[in-house]
């Protein structure tokens, strides 16, 4: 008999006929003269129920089903007798695939994250990350539809790069080389001639540089692809690998960037409400109580727009008025998670787009306000500020904080080039990303989305290690 999912088997409003569904053991419990199997098969976040009469089967084969095991179950498909389902199989015939032993890591209830993350190669069967898995398929879903139905090309960008995107020097390096033998100039410094490249290449922390190369020929791109940072973080918003979406546009200025970044993240947000239902409501009841209604909300309110320097205002505002910070928050620092936190939660109570961060805080790359005569600049809405700021784009959300960063982008080759002088920078390697500069540049803006913050935010989850199959932080590589 052909198998039928059990998301499908649910939905079915014909009954006595007869069904085959495959899957794995929930839970086996006894009744008065019934045995009742709860079965699941990933499909959704409901079991169907599998009524056995054990007068009709093997008793030795019964006593094999526990909870974590594997089978087929074949019968005649019923209206539910019991509340909590519409239907169930009365159960003709049961094939076990796969027995699973009492030490079976998944079997308790009420396992601790901090647990289940040393068997993530099993916690992918609890319902709770069961949902979490769903709810990221379909926000991959959202993403390639919101950018196929607006224009934008699917841009792959490389993994392996000579570039350091961001500046930081936290990359992966990748080689092929002995790193028992290296061979090394007089000063000390390794040569890579013999290396796989010829050359030194890591890791790449974001594709954002090469999506430029695309947007300048197609006019609107998009990445959407695993990157890297080998950051020695050990936080709750941090990964060593993760994904980011990065779309990148010819054309665009800030005030169309920041509509950009609120419509996308609005139809992402309403994606989940209208085709994950089942699993929000699952982690509304089980994970975080609020967090329907802040998905409501976010499709109802109109985001924010906040100059840097006016949000530094309302921070020390509220820091003269009693309000305990653990970082500073002076004119120049970068903003810590508390304090955008702060401006979204406390303050506003909607998302905010803060624009126009101080230079010295952000990437070389990023399109410088019109200077002062003072020495500061003039920036979002005719906002001043103390000192150089760019043209940045960062999207603060509640329970997050940054959960988006963009900027309009330098196209002035001079310009670009001040910026990467002033900040002492290697260009070796970045000859035809200036090119881009050289050779028919134009105005153009993007922005880069971690995908694991955008699944934090939709399912309510606390870590991130909780929203990626396998996480990859300090000291933990498995599975």
């Amino acid at each position: 008999m052909k198998r039928t999912k059990v998301v499908d088997a649910l939905q079915q409003t014909t009954f006595d006929v007869d069904i085959c569904v495959k899957g794995w053991v929930r839970t086996h419990r006894s009744g008065k003269a019934v045995e009742f199997i709860a079965l699941n098969d990933g499909s959704t976040i409901k079991n169907i129920q599998i009524v056995v009469d054990p007068s009709k089967f093997d008793a030795d084969l019964l006593k094999q089903i526990t909870t974590g095991s594997c089978i087929c179950a074949e019968g005649t498909l019923v209206e539910s007798q019991g509340s909590g389902q519409a239907c169930e199989i009365q159960a003709s015939n049961i094939i076990l695939y796969g027995e699973c032993g009492a030490d079976y890591p998944m079997q308790k209830k009420g396992q601790s994250f901090e647990y289940m993350r040393q068997h993530a190669h099993m916690r992918l069967r609890t319902n709770t990350f069961g949902a979490v898995m769903r709810i990221r398929h379909n926000m991959a879903m959202a993403i390639h539809t919101y950018f196929h139905e607006h224009g934008y090309f699917y841009f792959h960008t490389p993994l392996i790069t000579a570039s350091d995107c961001e500046g930081a020097g936290n990359m992966f390096q990748v080689t092929t080389k002995n790193l028992y033998n290296l061979k090394k100039d007089d000063e000390g410094k390794i040569i890579y001639d013999d290396d796989f490249f010829g050359q030194q290449t890591s890791l790449t922390v974001s594709g954002q540089l090469e999506g430029e190369l695309g947007a300048t020929a197609l006019g609107a791109i998009y990445t959407f692809g695993p990157t890297f940072r080998a950051e020695n973080s050990n936080t709750p918003r941090h990964l060593a690998e993760f994904w980011m979406i990065e779309p990148e546009i010819a054309f665009m200025d800030q005030e169309e960037l920041m509509d950009l970044e609120e419509d996308f993240i609005k139809y992402c947000v309403k994606w989940a409400l209208d085709n994950c239902k089942d699993d929000l409501e699952f982690l509304n009841k089980m994970i975080d109580k609020g967090l329907i209604e802040r998905l409501e909300g976010v499709l109802k309110e109109t985001f924010v727009r906040l100059p840097y320097t006016e949000g530094i205002r309302i921070l020390q505002e509220a820091k003269a008025g009693g309000k305990k910070f653990e970082f500073p928050c002076e004119w120049g620092d970068d903003l810590a998670s508390e304090h955008e936190r702060y401006l979204v939660e406390e303050h506003f109570k909607k998302p905010v787009i803060m624009t126009d961060y101080p230079t010295a805080i952000k990437s070389f790359y990023m399109k410088q306000n019109e200077a002062t005569t003072d020495g500061g600049s003039v920036g979002y809405k005719g906002c001043a500020a103390p000192g150089p700021t760019m043209q940045g784009t960062d999207v603060l959300f509640p329970q997050i904080g940054e959960i988006m960063g963009g900027s309009v982008r330098e196209e002035s080759y001079d310009k670009l080039m001040g910026e990467i002088e002033r900040r002492q920078m290697d260009t070796t390697h970045l000859w035809w990303y200036l090119d881009t500069r050289k050779y028919g540049t134009c105005p153009h803006a993007g922005f880069g989305l971690g995908f694991e913050r955008l699944i934090l935010f939709v399912t309510g989850m606390q870590n991130i290690r909780d929203v990626i199959p396998f996480p990859r932080t300090p000291n933990n590589a498995e599975f």
